[in-house]
C-alpha cells in the first residue's frame, strides 16, 4: 500500500469524525465490495472506448453509497476520464423551469475534476489544454490557430447547442491571444452555466443562447465530446442525494425529473451517448417506492426491474441498478484496522482485542446495524482513538463501555405527506410562488 501523506491523514480523520466521506486517501481505508468495484471499472473502460454507461448506486443511509461513488470517481480520474459531480438539493435538480437544473449544472461544472486537479475547479485547465494543443498543431501545420480550433470543433455544430459551444471556445482563444482576461473569464462563466440571461451572454460573448434548464443534458453530451477533443478519455457524471427528487411535493415536478432520467437511460442503453457515464446515488426508497420513487414512473420501473433469477444469494451486477451489499462483520473489522493504521503509529496502536471489544459493544447497542450501516460506528471509533491520543494515561478498556453509538436512521421522511405528493401542481416553477 502506498505511503500515507500527512494531508491525506488529516483529511480522512476530519471527514470520518464528521460522518462524511473524505475526498482524499480513500484507498487507505477501502474494504469489501470487490465485485461491485470490478463491474464499475469495466464501465469506465467502456466509456474510454467510446461507449456509455449508467448506474444507480442504491444503499441505505450510512451504508457507504457516497464512499463507493467517490472511490469510483478516483478510479475514473486515474484512468484519464474527467469527472463532473454534484449533490442534488431543493435548488438543484435534473429538470426544472425555475433555474434549478441550471444550478445543478453550474455546481457540476465547478466540481469538474481531472487527475491533476482532483478537488474540482479544473474546467479552465481543460479548456487551456484544448487551445494549447490546437496552437501546437497549428504551428506544425503552419496555419492559424483559430482555423485549427474551428476545424476540430466543426462537427459540434451538428449537435444540439454545439454551434454556440464552439463559438465560446473560439472566444476563449481570442481572449487568450489578445491577453483579454475578461473575455476568457466570460467564456468560462458561460461554460459553467453561470449566465442567467441571454442578454448578458450576447453582450459579453456575442452568442445568442446560454445553458438553461432545458439544455443541461445536451451540454453534458457536448462536454463529453469536448473533453475527448482535449485529450481525455471521456466524462463521468456523478449525482448523489437523488432522494431529493423523491421529496419533491409536486407529482408533476417529480415526473418531469424522472422523464429526464428516462431520456438519459434510453440514450445510454441504446448507445446514442458516447464517452459518457452516469452514477446516481440514492436510497432503496428513492428507487422502489411506487408512489414517489423511480418505480412510480412505469417506463423506468420496467427498465430498472431486478433480474428475477438473481435470488437466494445469486447476484447480477450487469443491470443499471447496483444494490450495495452490506459489509460483513469481518469487513468492518478490517475497516476499523485500516482507520487504526491511519490514526496511530505501530508503537501505540490499539490491540486487536480492543477492536473486538468495541464491535461487541456496538452489537449489544444497535444489533447488526453496526456493520450494515457503518457510518456511526466508524465515527464513534474515530472519537475513541482521538480521546486515547490526547489522554495518554487512560486505558481503552475504561472507555469502550461508555461509548454512545446509535443506529443511523437517515433523514426523517415522516414529514413527506403522500397526499400532497399526489396532487397536481399547475407548474413546477410556481410551487414556491408567493404574493
Amino acid at each position: 500500500m502506498s505511503k500515507l501523506k500527512p494531508r491525506e491523514r488529516d483529511a480522512i480523520v476530519q471527514a470520518l469524525r464528521a460522518g462524511v466521506v473524505p475526498k482524499l486517501g480513500l484507498r487507505h481505508i477501502q474494504v469489501g465490495r470487490v465485485r461491485e468495484i470490478g463491474e464499475l471499472v469495466r464501465d469506465i473502460d467502456r466509456i474510454s472506448d467510446g461507449g456509455s454507461a449508467i448506474r444507480f448506486i442504491i444503499g441505505e443511509y450510512g451504508s457507504g453509497k457516497t464512499f463507493f461513488m467517490n472511490l469510483i470517481r478516483l478510479v475514473a480520474l486515474e484512468k484519464g476520464l474527467v469527472v463532473m459531480s454534484a449533490d442534488l438539493a431543493p435548488d438543484r435538480r435534473i429538470h426544472a423551469t425555475g433555474g434549478q437544473a441550471r444550478g445543478l449544472y453550474a455546481e457540476m461544472a465547478r466540481n469538474l475534476s481531472t487527475r491533476t486537479k482532483p478537488d474540482g475547479g479544473a474546467l479552465a485547465s481543460v479548456v487551456e489544454r484544448f487551445v494549447s494543443q490546437a496552437h501546437r498543431d497549428a504551428e506544425q501545420l503552419d496555419s492559424p490557430t483559430s482555423s485549427v480550433i474551428r476545424e476540430r470543433l466543426g462537427y459540434f455544430e451538428e449537435l444540439t447547442g454545439g454551434f454556440e459551444f464552439a463559438e465560446v471556445i473560439r472566444r476563449y482563444w481570442e481572449g487568450h491571444e489578445t491577453g483579454d482576461d475578461e473575455l476568457k473569464s466570460a467564456a468560462l462563466r458561460w461554460l459553467r452555466g453561470e449566465f442567467a440571461t441571454r442578454t448578458d451572454a450576447r453582450k459579453m460573448l456575442g452568442v445568442r443562447t446560454i445553458i438553461d434548464d432545458a439544455s443541461v443534458y445536451d451540454h453534458l453530451k457536448l462536454m463529453s465530446a469536448f473533453v475527448c477533443e482535449a485529450g481525455y478519455k471521456g466524462l463521468l457524471v456523478g449525482l448523489d442525494e437523488m432522494v431529493n427528487l423523491y421529496k419533491l411535493t409536486s407529482s408533476q415536478a417529480r415526473n418531469a425529473n424522472y422523464e429526464q432520467i428516462l431520456r438519459i437511460l434510453n440514450d445510454v442503453l441504446q448507445g446514442s451517448a458516447e464517452n459518457l457515464g452516469f452514477l446516481m446515488g440514492g436510497t432503496p426508497e428513492f428507487l422502489l417506492n411506487t408512489r414517489r420513487g423511480l418505480y412510480s414512473y412505469e417506463a423506468l420501473q420496467s427498465r430498472l426491474a431486478e433480474n428475477t433469477f438473481a435470488r437466494d444469494g445469486l447476484v447480477d451486477l450487469s443491470g443499471p441498478v447496483v444494490r450495495l451489499a452490506s459489509l460483513t462483520p469481518e469487513d468492518l473489522f478490517v475497516l476499523l484496522a485500516n482507520v487504526r493504521r491511519v490514526m496511530q503509529d505501530d508503537t501505540n496502536a490499539l490491540p486487536d482485542e480492543a477492536l473486538e471489544a468495541f464491535m461487541a459493544h456496538c452489537s449489544d447497542r444497535i444489533g447488526e446495524a453496526y456493520f450494515r450501516t457503518p457510518r456511526n460506528t466508524v465515527t464513534a471509533f474515530v472519537n475513541l482513538l482521538s480521546v486515547l491520543e490526547q489522554n495518554p494515561g487512560i486505558e481503552w478498556s475504561d472507555l469502550v463501555e461508555k461509548i454512545e453509538v446509535s443506529e443511523d436512521l437517515g433523514e426523517d421522511m415522516s414529514e413527506i405527506d403522500e397526499t400532497i405528493g399526489n396532487q397536481t401542481q399547475a407548474d413546477d416553477d410556481l410551487i414556491s410562488f408567493k404574493l
